[in-house]
């Protein structure tokens, strides 16, 4: 007996050994090496820190850089990401940080950032962390390899010129509800100091619900309101270190976040029931998003005989959930941002304002004469460089991998950090952080100091550039045309200027501007 005590002691103390050199070894001795390994090969970077690595000082730089706005000002890298702007300008343009126990290896070098865009299989979209995070969208975005091909394929209906001349008319009835709800703030004899900011916001979430659903449009305005509130919450997540299993903690923000994921997820799925119900009996619905994915999604499988080569109910979810959130930030932000800075740089809001008065007079915009804004083109490509979207694009190598010169342990994250190398001055030159859009008059090849040589990737780049480009540029185009027509804007003396990313770029305290209507 005392021997099968002994045992089952030595037993106990063996699995406890384990465990603790298994958590030791994640926290402490395995980050260790990385980064000593990383240091060996000539990349500079920030010691780890035991257990948080840099997200402690990350978080708290970031809360001072947030306490107030900066001056008028295009230079914002250092209010958007204080930390990694500091690594940035004292370790060069690839450099190494930590979030937890995993390495984060910055990259800025134009070859290099090419090779990750460009090997999609090898440089895979990077979803570690929390897996809470993948509630909020994944679809599309996330898929890799062979799965990515199927959903593109798929998706890529939805998004051809033919298809968006059909939702042109669903722009204008959305503009124009916007316009209508703004002429009523302003009169001919008065100005009116207003946050476009959430007025922006609203509209783009009402393009993308009624081109997405069509009809059911209302039932996707609440699904719009939902992820909003779940994409906040997300910020949360960000600013802590994951531990494994920590997501099954009933916690206000798991509950919350969770619940949403099943709120928003029964209200699309009630609204594709209701679709594929009426495909059934014959009706046509192949006009919005959500009609054009499912008849493109039965096609394939027709074709092939078989439902693997198509999507499932849940994928169909996933991708509506991904229109959202992607549609309505991508518009949204800047279309706010396009007026701010119009508002800043009146010669160009003329500018603009010729040109769209030009082309249509008072008349509805259209597609053809939208697509012939040669200066609303060069607003927009400067307003993408100097506030991008997504400030920042993420790639996890699985295996180790070559990069360059480099040579990057499994496990590693790849940030390419869009706002830097769209205010490099060694691309950009040295007004790299002023508003320019004369440097895009012969388009985007020849914007940058050595033509072709440049990064300018607001959509991301490679295969995997964004699929709704064409769809948010012929939005952003309407509605800036519309509201030229319309009003001239000036900033408001109550401006504050603060941009921030919160998933995306964004004003931190709205976007004040006197309107004017003409």
């Amino acid at each position: 007996m005392q021997i099968t005590g002994v045992l089952g002691v030595l037993g106990v103390a063996s699995v406890l050994l384990f465990y603790i050199w298994r958590i030791s070894n994640w926290l402490w001795f395995k980050p260790k090496k990385i980064e000593q390994r990383l240091r060996d090969q000539g990349l500079k970077g920030s010691p780890y820190k035991f257990i948080f690595g840099d997200v402690k000082e990350m978080k708290q730089m970031t809360n001072e850089a947030h306490a107030k706005p900066i001056n008028l000002s295009h230079d914002i890298s250092h209010r958007v990401f204080p930390f990694l702007y500091k690594y940035s300008v004292t370790l060069g343009r690839n450099f190494f940080t930590w979030i937890g126990p995993t390495p984060i290896v910055h990259v800025s070098e134009p070859s290099m950032v090419r090779e990750v865009l460009a090997n999609y299989r090898k440089f895979q979209k990077a979803r570690g962390g929390n897996p809470l995070r993948n509630l909020l969208a994944m679809g599309l975005f996330f898929v890799e390899g062979d799965q990515w091909v199927k959903h593109r394929k798929i998706i890529n209906p939805a998004f051809h010129v033919e298809k968006l001349k059909h939702m042109e008319a669903s722009f204008y009835v959305k503009c124009s509800e916007m316009i209508e709800k703004w002429e009523k703030l302003v009169t001919r004899e008065s100005s009116c100091e207003v946050d476009v900011w959430p007025l922006l916001y609203s509209f783009s979430g009402d393009v993308i619900s009624h081109t997405a659903f069509g009809s059911s449009f209302e039932e996707g305005r609440k699904i719009f309101e939902l992820q909003r509130e779940q994409a906040a919450m997300m910020l949360k997540i960000d600013e802590s270190v994951y531990i494994p299993g920590s997501r099954f903690l009933p916690t206000k923000n798991n509950k919350r976040i969770k619940a949403i994921e099943r709120e928003v997820k029964a209200s699309i799925k009630s609204i594709i029931d209701k679709r594929v119900v009426g495909m059934n009996t014959g009706e046509i619905s192949n006009n919005d998003l959500l009609g054009i994915l499912l008849d493109s999604n039965y096609k394939e499988i027709k074709e092939h005989g078989n439902n693997n080569f198509g999507l499932s109910i849940d994928e169909i979810i996933e991708e509506c959930k991904l229109f959202y959130f992607a549609g309505q930030d991508t518009t949204g932000n800047t279309l706010v941002w396009t007026m701010i800075l119009l508002s800043q740089h009146i010669d160009w809001q003329t500018r603009a304002r010729e040109e769209v008065l030009h082309i249509f007079g008072d008349r509805t915009p259209d597609i053809n004469g939208l697509n012939r804004l040669k200066t609303m083109n060069m607003i927009f490509n400067e307003i993408l460089r100097l506030y991008p979207v997504a400030p920042v694009l993420r790639r996890l190598i699985h295996e180790e991998a070559k990069l360059g010169n480099l040579t990057l342990p499994a496990g590693t994250i790849i940030q390419l950090n869009i706002l830097f190398f769209h205010h490099d001055k060694e691309i950009w030159g040295e007004d790299a952080s002023e508003f320019n859009p004369e440097r895009f008059s012969e388009g985007v090849s020849k914007a940058t100091k050595k033509p072709g040589e440049g990064l300018y990737i607001p959509f991301g780049g490679g295969p995997r550039i964004c699929i709704g480009l064409n769809f948010a540029m012929l939005e952003m185009k309407m509605a800036l045309a519309m509201i030229l027509q319309r009003f001239s804007f000036e900033l408001s003396p109550s401006y504050s200027h603060a941009p921030q990313n919160i998933l995306t770029m964004q004003p931190q305290f709205g976007a004040h501007l006197i309107l004017h209507k003409l």
